[in-house]
């Protein structure tokens, strides 16, 4: 039984000095099958820990739901750690930040008018203790106390930079321990942030990307004493749609480790392997400005989006060797990969005139939104007659996240909240026509108090100045592809969204990377599992398809083209993948 201690000169594993030499690894962002391949990865690179969040908004879909099986099982990765050899740091939130959707609160928390997330609302306090004892029972023979790997547990995440309630920390911290958490307690802040984010008599950590010298320095005047330990060392970063894909020079974040490492002080690269925003499931910024992260979640970390060693893995394996032992393994090599051009898609169904036998209509008075319907991802689709003809200005007052506006099935605008655009003219052909809004959630905000992020059409929608009323609103989640009524395409040209379906056959299955070269905007699945979104703004250009995804003998792709899909409607697979332009 390996215990972690904490005393005044540092950390003690088993009465021994012990260095936490960590890399974060989310378990929800790799396909399960590829776990036990990471984790030894992680070990290669001389790693004797990995971090992970919990995302609550997974596990909980539902307050009377609970979920801990496939993708999500999280006693089989905490084991497949143990076998490798591994600690684990756990952070269960129930806020992760983690660029992940709404920060891993559950959208249905925002279904409750006027709620409080991350704070002492009573509402909120009652799910967290729901959530952790839902989620610590089955993980307690986990915990090093009972022989298991996990070695410590972070409370809240970085909430120095969100508020100041000591009171709120205690009571999770208090519901922890009452949940049989009885390893080493940890917060997480920027080091202006931790006196707000942390907790007496619990061990506080910083998290900084460079000038590692100076931030430990200042983590060290506020806490003179027990271990130096960076919880999030910013290794690269993520990407947002229509910027660059960043990157960081390999030489000078192995120089920063070195100088961290030689400090003395424990470490957590974040990341150490990124993965992907699968599905529906990137976050988002809005800072002023609303800004949606991109489907992959590569980081520009040591292993890439398809678990390939980078450029950073042997320069921060070779950092390591100056500290530790570092496993005599030669570097792992890149995965094969698989390349399949040109692959047809023949069939196809338009959404909105089948958006009937999808999903059935709620009548309300006003547009409901995502959370009032249930709904945490997706699609809404909201419609309504108009009552005039001839020339109309449409307002609506929230859009949450992008609208697509058609009359009598004719597309007449897009509204994006990224542009904060909230109003459109167009001509009204008949008294009745239809009005039809489809509002895609492209992100819940998952930093600042931005969280409390409501989705579809909020408030009032006025054309010409007055209210309309009477809708009808059908919630379009995309869990399944299933009672898609798809046909074969007579011809080259759609309009509006379109779902559109093609086959390749394998003789073997490998990783590869979905290219979509002239789609615009959309989704994509490939035998049922979704790859996630891609948009012809960029910077990233291609999906990761996981090995396990495919299989030997026929596979099905299916992209639902939003916009305007290719004359040719053809999609690749390829053996590289295309993160886009750097800034360099």
């Amino acid at each position: 039984m390996s215990v972690l201690q904490i005393d005044n000169a540092g950390f003690l594993l088993d009465g021994q000095p012990f260095r936490i030499l960590s890399g974060g690894l989310h378990y929800f962002r790799v396909h399960p099958e590829q776990w036990a391949d990471r984790l030894r990865k992680a070990r290669l690179m001389g790693l004797n820990t990995i971090e992970t969040y919990v995302p609550w908004n997974l596990h909980q879909p539902r307050p009377d739901q609970f979920r801990m099986d496939g993708s999500l099982d999280l006693p089989r990765f905490l084991q497949l750690a143990a076998d490798e050899g591994l600690h684990v740091l756990l952070r269960p939130g129930p806020y992760i930040c983690a660029e992940w959707e709404g920060g891993g609160v559950p959208s249905w928390l925002l279904a409750e008018p006027g709620i409080r997330l991350r704070s002492r609302d009573p509402r909120f306090l009652t799910a967290v203790d729901d959530y952790f004892a839902r989620l610590l029972t089955p993980l307690r023979p986990y915990l090093a106390s009972n022989g298991g790997p996990v070695l410590a547990v972070q409370v809240e995440n970085e909430y120095g930079a969100y508020g100041d309630d000591t009171a709120y920390l205690e009571h999770l911290a208090g519901t922890l321990r009452g949940c049989g958490v009885d390893v080493p307690l940890f917060t997480c802040d920027q080091p202006a942030d931790l006196e707000r984010g942390s907790l007496p008599g619990v061990l506080a950590t910083a998290n900084f990307g460079s000038r590692s010298s100076w931030n430990l320095a200042e983590l060290r005047a506020q806490r003179p004493e027990g271990p130096l330990m960076t919880a999030e060392f910013w290794i690269g970063w993520f990407d947002r749609w229509g910027g660059y894909h960043i990157v960081r020079d390999a030489a000078q974040a192995a120089s920063e480790l070195d100088e961290l490492l030689a400090s003395g002080a424990s470490v957590n690269f974040y990341m150490f392997h990124g993965g992907t925003n699968f599905g529906f499931t990137n976050g988002a910024n809005d800072k002023h400005t609303y800004r949606p992260t991109v489907t992959s979640y590569d980081y520009d970390a040591p292993l890439d989006e398809a678990g390939d060693p980078t450029e950073k893995y042997t320069a921060f394996r070779e950092v390591i060797s100056k500290y530790a032992p570092v496993p005599g393994d030669t570097v792992p090599e890149r995965a094969p990969k698989l390349s399949v051009p040109g692959v047809v898609l023949t069939e196809r169904a338009a959404l909105l005139t089948n958006a009937a036998a999808l999903a059935p209509a709620v009548e309300s008075r006003r547009p409901l939104t995502m959370e009032e319907m249930e709904q945490d991802f997706g699609f809404v689709l909201y419609e309504t007659r108009l009552p005039l003809k001839g020339p109309a200005l449409l307002e609506l007052e929230q859009v949450r996240d992008r609208a697509q506006v058609f009359v009598d099935g004719q597309p007449v605008g897009v509204l994006e909240r990224e542009n904060h655009e909230f109003a459109l003219a167009f001509a009204v052909p008949r008294p009745g026509s239809v009005l039809s809004v489809l509002v895609e959630n492209q992100g819940r905000v998952n930093y600042g108090q931005g969280i409390h992020d409501r989705k579809g059409l909020l408030g009032t929608v006025l054309l010409d100045g007055v209210e309309l009323a009477g809708w009808t609103n059908r919630s379009l989640p995309m869990a399944t592809l299933d009672g898609i009524p798809f046909t074969a395409a007579t011809s080259s040209t759609t309009t509006g969204p379109t779902f559109h379906r093609g086959t390749f056959e394998l003789t073997e299955t490998a990783d590869s990377f979905l290219h979509l070269d002239g789609w615009t905007k959309g989704n994509a699945w490939i035998n049922g599992f979704a790859l996630g979104r891609y948009w012809s703004r960029g910077p990233q250009r291609s999906l990761y398809v996981p090995a396990p995804v495919l299989r030997a003998g026929v596979n099905e792709v299916v992209v639902l083209e939003l916009q305007a899909s290719p004359r040719t409607r053809t999609v690749d697979l390829r053996e590289t993948a295309d993160l886009g332009p750097t800034d360099e």
